[in-house]
Formats: C-alpha cells, sequence, structure tokens
C-alpha cells in the first residue's frame, strides 16, 4: 500500500464516498412523505459503505480489516435493494439508479476479499 497515509487515499473509499453522494442527490428528488422511509434507508446504508472502509482501515489487524470489507460488502447490497425497490415502485427511474449500480458493483468487487 505505497502511498497510502490513511483511509481517504484508498480508492475503494473514495468510490464509497462517490457512491453515497451520488445517492444524497437522487434522494433529494424523492417524495417527502418518504423522508423516514426510503430516503432515511438508502442514504444510511450508503454511508455505511465508506464508514466501514474507514473504520475496517483503522483496526490493528488483517483479519479486522476484512471483516469491515465485508460489513461493506453487506452495505454495498443493501443499498442496492433499496434502490431497486425504489424503481420498482416509481420513485426514481431505472436510468437514475443505474450509475450508482454500475458503481457499487465495482466497489463491491474490490472489497470482496478471496
Amino acid at each position: 500500500m505505497s502511498g497510502i497515509k490513511d483511509y481517504k487515499d484508498l480508492q475503494i473509499w473514495q468510490h464509497g464516498m462517490e457512491i453515497t453522494e451520488k445517492c444524497y442527490y437522487i434522494t433529494n428528488d424523492f417524495p417527502r412523505e418518504e423522508l423516514y422511509g426510503m430516503i432515511q434507508q438508502t442514504r444510511r446504508a450508503s454511508a455505511s459503505i465508506p464508514a466501514n472502509i474507514a473504520e475496517g482501515y483503522g483496526r490493528k489487524s488483517t483479519a479486522e480489516y476484512i471483516r469491515f470489507l465485508n460489513i461493506a460488502q453487506g452495505s454495498i447490497n443493501e443499498l442496492e435493494t433499496h434502490l431497486i425497490l425504489s424503481s420498482r415502485v416509481g420513485l426514481c427511474s431505472h436510468e437514475a439508479i443505474q450509475a450508482i449500480i454500475d458503481l457499487s458493483q465495482r466497489t463491491g468487487r474490490v472489497s470482496t476479499p478471496g
């Protein structure tokens, strides 16, 4: 990991932040009655991705880091489910979520150990 001074230098963390930012933007257009429903769930799942990557990076052992990468992968799966459901029930278009899903799948492939 030459050139990496902290978690913010990790490309996977940067992708996680980009996913989260895109999710915040897309959910801004959701109806207000979804504020404590799909908006909150989508934002929480997306924010969990880079947060778990950062937390794992700060742990003392590789095994703990891998455990947090696995948690981040779970958050990616949860997020994709929320986005797909949002599209299916008409909160947003399939096109609106596709770039986020593509990025999350690329990020998930990087974060999956082994």
